[in-house]
């Protein structure tokens, strides 16, 4: 057995905008989306084993234990496997590695979970194994694991365009207090992208390059996610999450990605973990945490 015990978190990916610009011939949509990511997340720990292992933790560990029973779908295994058998034709070792998997994030929820995850395995396991990789290798690694992948692996306030390999740094964003609120009721995607009118809007404005959380705030009001509506139609409760979090003082609410999971902008810290107390108090049945985003200043 090799490589000492480590951890890597996988962070919540929140779109704060997305806007569906175009749609590729093979199917594929054009985004432009603005993204930050939270304190909240799942956690990625490696340690050294005679064969590989994988292990699941966590509040919603539970629904993922029939999709670890295999390869299929498990996006931390192949993200394993892909990297391994990439570092086995640069002649760099990658023996057996035990994973566990601690799943604090709803599955399938809007904010990159699964994405986050295979991010946070290449991330880990480059670290567990001693690998050196440059970024030219590593970045279609990524995009093969999935299209959010990418800007889970750069983990920083971005703007991601394309199908969302198209990434440019954000140095300018502030952090953000944030609520994530989640009903715990699954939505399809595809169902989402089907039920959209127009898939050829118009793209993000330029961000503020000064810093202010108030010109951030104003940037983002005046931007939107275009799943949202259809996602709403499907899923009444988005609605009813995004009302609560407005009644509890949000400046700013939206929903993340393709949902459910919508987030409310807060003043502060103390603010945020307020509105958490009381949206758990009203609906103790879903998911509400409150955290941070990791701006860039």
């Amino acid at each position: 057995m090799t490589g000492i015990a480590t951890s890597e978190a996988a962070p919540a990916k929140i779109n704060l905008a997305l806007h569906v610009t175009g749609q590729r011939a093979d199917g594929y949509h054009l985004l432009d989306s603005i993204v930050a990511f939270a304190g909240e997340g799942d956690l990625l720990r490696f340690s050294p084993a005679d064969e590989d292992a994988f292990g699941l933790s966590g509040r919603f560990g539970p629904q993922l234990s029939a999709e670890a029973a295999g390869q299929d779908g498990n996006l931390v295994l192949k993200a394993r496997d892909l990297l391994r058998a990439t570092l086995a034709t640069h002649g760099q070792p990658a023996p057996p590695v035990a994973i566990e998997l601690e799943k604090n994030l709803p599955v399938a929820s809007g904010i990159g979970g699964g994405s986050a995850d295979a991010a946070a395995t290449l991330r880990g396991l480059m670290r567990f194994w001693g690998a050196t990789l440059n970024a030219d290798t590593l970045g279609p690694i990524a995009l093969k694991l999935g299209a959010d992948v990418p800007m889970c692996f750069e983990g920083r306030p971005l703007r991601a365009r394309g199908i969302g390999e198209q990434i440019d740094v954000l140095r300018s964003m502030p952090r953000f207090h944030l609520v994530l609120g989640n009903p715990l009721k699954g939505i399809s995607t595809p169902d989402i992208f089907r039920r959209l009118a127009t898939k050829d809007n118009a793209p993000i404005g330029e961000p503020p390059t000064s810093g202010s959380t108030e010109d951030w705030i104003a940037f983002l009001a005046a931007q939107r996610n275009d799943l949202e509506g259809p996602a709403r139609a499907l899923l009444p409760e988005i609605g009813a999450l995004a009302d609560m979090l407005r009644s509890t003082g949000a400046r700013l609410v939206r929903m993340s990605g393709s949902g459910a999971t919508c987030f409310g902008v807060y003043e502060n810290r103390k603010t945020a973990a307020s509105a958490q107390a009381e949206l758990c108090r009203m609906r103790p049945d879903w998911y509400f945490a409150a955290t941070e985003t990791n701006g860039t200043h």
